[in-house]
């Protein structure tokens, strides 16, 4: 019996992958390989800049406590008779000079207590007088001018009482300073004890902070601190002027006062740090001037083989004008400490002396 087969198919291959197939061949046999393109940095013309290498010696390790900048000469002024608020001459932020007039009270009862007493002082004068010319004629006693005499002088000082609390209706400025808060308006009823207005003197400032027990014997009176403010670029020298002799029960903190200079900008309530020497420190560290940061990351441009390297780090603790490297830096490196605002990642340097 004789079997006929069909013939099998022939198996066609794509001109496209057959040219794919021939390339890769020509390629492995030619043993070439084509290098990355260089990044576009390297077009950019060279900058100068200066370096520094990052140390691990040097400083003093510093233990940072925060605290808050407060006047030193501040006062609530409160009236001290009871009355009617009938005028307020002050606003927050205004100047006032000792003395001068910040508010009116009403007085009636003050006043009427006034007219009172110096119509018995006048009765009294009256009397010591008429009673005088008694004694002169020899019908009235020295005894009985005595008494007369006493009750003038009494009556004297009830006039002047009375004329104290009517001056009181008027309240004064107790120093230069400018006026803070206003706690009461026009009508509100004062009364002793209940403030109406706040005054501080700006030119007079101190910086407060509440240090812990751990450090407290690294403080002594009239030792100078360095203090950063956040309205101040650069820090400032705190003179300790006093320290609690008893902890706060709760925080176990002492209340350190620190004088400060006359700091244009600097007001009541802004926020600070004081440094604590605790000894001596071995970290990585280097000039703040070569941080930058964008947003929440810090960065810094390492010179590697003549070119500028982007960097990101984490920083630490601030040391004057050195700030400690946590991460992102080893010893021995160099970063740009100058210049580095015109250079971009990849960008030729030229390294000035």
């Amino acid at each position: 019996m004789i079997v006929f087969r069909a013939p099998s198919p022939r198996r066609t291959v794509r001109p496209a992958v057959l040219a794919v197939v021939l390339a890769g061949g020509l390629w492995a046999s030619s043993g070439c390989h084509r290098q990355p393109p260089a990044p576009a940095a390297v077009s950019l013309p060279p900058v100068a800049v200066k370096l520094v290498a990052v140390e691990a010696h040097g400083l003093t390790a510093v233990e940072e406590v925060v605290g808050t900048v407060r006047a030193k000469l501040r006062a609530a002024v409160e009236a001290k008779l009871a009355g009617r608020v009938e005028t307020l001459l002050v606003a927050p932020g205004q100047t006032v000079k000792r003395g001068d007039l910040l508010a009116t009270l009403e007085a009636r009862e003050a006043l009427a207590r006034l007219d009172s007493a110096q119509a018995v002082r006048e009765q009294a004068t009256r009397d010591w007088e008429r009673v005088g010319r008694l004694v002169r004629d020899g019908a009235a006693t020295v005894a009985e001018l005595d008494a007369v005499l006493a009750r003038q002088r009494v009556a004297a000082a009830a006039v002047v009482e009375a004329e104290t609390m009517v001056g009181h209706a008027r309240v004064v400025a107790p120093f230069d300073g400018v006026i803070t808060r206003k706690l009461a308006d026009l009508g509100d009823l004062a009364t002793p004890g209940r403030p109406l207005l706040e005054l501080e003197d700006p030119q007079r400032l101190r910086f407060e902070a509440d240090v812990p027990e751990a450090l407290l014997e690294r403080l002594q009176l009239g030792a100078k601190l360095p203090v950063r403010l956040a309205a101040l670029k650069e820090p400032v020298e705190g003179v300790v002027g006093e320290i609690a002799p008893v902890a706060e029960a709760v925080s176990r903190t002492f209340l350190v006062k620190l004088e400060l200079p006359f700091l244009p900008g600097v007001r009541a309530g802004q926020f600070g740090r004081m440094a604590v020497s605790t000894g001596e420190a071995a970290v990585p560290h280097v000039p703040a001037a070569a941080i930058f940061q964008r947003g929440q990351l810090e960065y810094v441009f390492v010179a590697d083989g003549g070119y500028a390297r982007l960097r990101l780090i984490r920083t630490g603790k601030h040391f004057g004008r050195e700030v400690e490297i946590v991460a992102g830096l080893n010893v021995a490196e160099r970063v740009i400490v100058e210049g580095g605002e015109r250079v971009q990642d990849g960008q030729p340097v030229e390294v000035q002396p």
